[in-house]
């Protein structure tokens, strides 16, 4: 069978990939429209994991925000559960800020508020990112700041910027307290944190906090 067709998309080429997921640039062809399509690897294996997926989904699909990615599709094929997100044309924060610098304080303020928007409109409707980070903030081609993986980040996946060391999953560096330390008590407080550590690398161009290994860092976040 052609790699390439997966149920009624095309996968055109890999956009992101990290420890539990991979996301594809694909077209949706009876609309003949491209989308990114997250899949979860691995998931097949464990049904429970694959169930918690589609049903987080599905809650942050209800999200309809001009500062949040919009969730067009949610299924799964041969046991791999997928979604399918509207493709943002740009960069994420992280690119953004390493392209360009820092913004200047004024436009700084005006990304911010709109970041804090879409992440207030998901808290209203009960769902907390729990892995707000720089590089899950996209510009799209008209410069508007949109908040991708609501409700999904617990289980996300890995990339450089990203760990899991026993049961932490998300970004250290962005990561409140009470996630560093696992606590089971992760809500809106948690991305309200993570909200100011962006805030902070929007006016800096780093992290609040750095450090040379990721046990060292949790320490320093918990501390």
């Amino acid at each position: 069978a052609d790699a390439s067709n997966f149920g009624k998309y095309q996968l055109d080429g890999e956009l992101a990939r990290g420890g539990m997921g991979v996301v594809y640039k694909a077209r949706q062809k009876g609309l003949d429209r491209h989308v990114a399509l997250k899949m979860i690897l691995g998931a097949a294996a464990d049904r429970e994991a694959a169930r918690r997926f589609l049903q987080e989904a599905r809650a942050a699909a209800a999200l309809d925000h001009p500062n949040v990615v919009p969730i067009y599709d949610i299924d799964e094929i041969g046991g791999r559960p997928y979604f399918t997100m509207a493709l943002i044309d740009g960069p994420n924060l992280r690119g953004f800020v390493d392209a360009h610098g820092v913004p200047p304080i004024p436009r700084v303020v005006a990304l911010f508020a709109q970041v804090a928007a879409g992440v207030a409109h998901a808290h209203r409707h009960g769902i907390v990112h729990r892995d707000l980070k720089p590089a899950n903030v996209l510009i799209d081609k008209d410069g508007r700041p949109r908040v991708t993986d609501f409700g999904l980040a617990k289980r996300s996946g890995a990339d450089a910027h990203l760990t899991t060391t026993g049961q932490v999953v998300g970004t250290p560096a962005y990561m409140a307290p009470e996630q560093a330390r696992d606590s089971k008590e992760v809500g809106p407080a948690a991305d309200v944190y993570s909200l100011g550590a962006i805030l902070y690398f929007l006016l800096t161009g780093r992290a609040p906090f750095s450090a040379d290994s990721v046990t060292d860092l949790l320490i320093k976040v918990v501390m």
